[in-house]
């Protein structure tokens, strides 16, 4: 029984951790994509793709502590 808690501990702030993390990440990048959007409106669906990206790059760390996550419950 004690190895199961703390295989659902480990999993937790595994996904805790990455979920925070991506999170934040993403946050910045949307708020400083904005703030470049509103100082030159004239490139912005250049910042707008480039934003796209770098957020979908932030967000592979949340699904590889998912996939983490997953890995502590099920297979080890």
């Amino acid at each position: 029984m004690e190895i199961e808690s703390a295989k659902v501990i480990a999993a937790a702030i595994s996904i805790g951790l990455g979920a925070i993390g991506s999170g934040i990440g993403e946050g910045l990048i949307a708020a400083r994509a904005m703030e470049a959007m509103g100082r030159n409106p004239e490139i912005a669906n250049d910042i707008f793709s480039k934003m796209i990206v770098a957020m979908a790059v932030c967000e592979s760390t949340a699904i590889y502590s998912l996939v983490v996550s997953f890995v502590i419950l099920f297979a080890v």
